[in-house]
This record gives structure tokens, C-alpha cells and sequence, in this order.
């Protein structure tokens, strides 16, 4: 492997136009027997944090235990509205291009390192075809860890990649697109 590429998948592959945020409330309805009233913000952060910030906006308790059965609850919710998730949502322009001439390249891997559970993931990806061109095996999901800086060291590590090295210590963003439609370009970004 000569190039590992790590994608969100919330609004950078796919967006799910709402259809998220009601498996979401079905789960913890489920999982609470409350109604979701409100959610905590979801940009930036995993299942286990949003979780844990709904349940106190709700006056309820958090657990890893209930973490766990909102987990299962979730996973079943996407199971369940998986044509619902085809028919609202979409991949984002430019991402299945993207995705499938990197995955024809020799020496790049692609996978993802995300806050969503992994059934959750793995079925948004698969919803439109995005799936076939990531090694899901070596991502890193919700369940993994809280906080995203720890997902992306278990996807280094599941990749082989050492994780505290000198060279991703000093890495930074260098680009920021507002979409990934000019695969050429990003091509180009993403291989030099």
C-alpha cells in the first residue's frame, strides 16, 4: 500500500436527506421508550457521544449498556429503511467516480473512519453502491471508540499504518473542496 485514504461518510460520500435523523429517533424511542424531543449536534461526533448528549437532554442516564442496545436498535432501523435510505438520500456528486478510480489504481486502499455504528455504515454505503470500493475490515465506526482522533489511530493500526509517526504528527490539511465532482482534480490531490 503505498496510499491509504480515510472518508467520512456523512456529507462527504452520501447524504441521507433526513432519513438518518428518523432511524435515529426510531432507535432511541425504541431504546428509551421516550420520544425524541431533541437531538445533541451530530457534526463531528460518533454515535456514542451524540447518544450520551440526547439522553441528558432527555434527563436520562448513559450507559455502555445502553449504548449497546441503541446500537442494535439502529443497526435493525437501517435494516428496515433501506429503501427508504435508496429512494431520499444519494451518494454525494462525484463520490462513487472517485471512489471506484482510486480503488483502479495500484497501491490505494480506501476505507472509512466514522462516527456511525457499522451496520449503520456499512448499509448507507451499500445503499448506493459505495461499498464495493472500500476495505470496510479495516475501518473505524461509532462502537470503536468516542472521540475521532482515537477512530482514525484504529484504522491506521488495522491498516498497518503506525500511528504516531513523525510524518502524520506534522500532516495537515493541505485542500479543501466543496465536493468531490472533479474526479481528475481530486485525483490528483489525493496521489500527487
Amino acid at each position: 500500500m503505498s496510499l491509504l485514504v480515510l472518508w467520512d461518510i456523512d456529507h462527504t460520500l452520501v447524504d441521507t436527506r433526513g432519513v438518518g435523523r428518523e432511524l435515529w429517533a426510531e432507535a432511541f424511542e425504541e431504546v428509551t421508550g421516550q420520544p425524541m424531543r431533541e437531538q445533541a449536534k451530530i457534526d463531528g461526533s460518533t454515535e456514542p457521544v451524540i447518544l450520551r448528549e440526547t439522553l441528558g437532554l432527555h434527563g436520562l442516564p448513559d450507559s455502555r449498556e445502553r449504548f449497546g442496545l441503541f446500537a442494535q436498535a439502529l443497526g435493525a432501523a437501517h435494516l428496515r429503511r433501506v429503501a427508504a435510505l435508496r429512494e431520499r438520500g444519494h451518494a454525494l456528486p462525484g463520490a462513487p467516480a472517485l471512489l471506484s478510480a482510486l480503488a483502479a489504481r495500484d497501491g490505494i486502499v480506501q476505507t472509512v473512519v466514522t462516527g456511525n455504528i457499522r451496520t449503520a455504515a456499512e448499509i448507507k454505503l451499500a445503499a448506493f453502491g459505495l461499498d464495493r470500493d472500500l476495505d470496510l475490515a479495516i475501518g473505524a465506526f461509532g462502537e470503536d471508540a468516542d472521540e475521532r482522533p482515537e477512530l482514525v489511530r484504529i484504522a491506521l493500526g488495522r491498516a498497518g499504518v503506525p500511528a504516531e509517526s513523525a510524518v502524520l504528527r506534522a500532516a495537515g490539511a493541505t485542500e479543501v473542496v466543496e465536493d468531490l465532482s472533479d474526479t481528475e482534480r481530486m485525483l490528483k490531490l489525493l496521489t500527487g
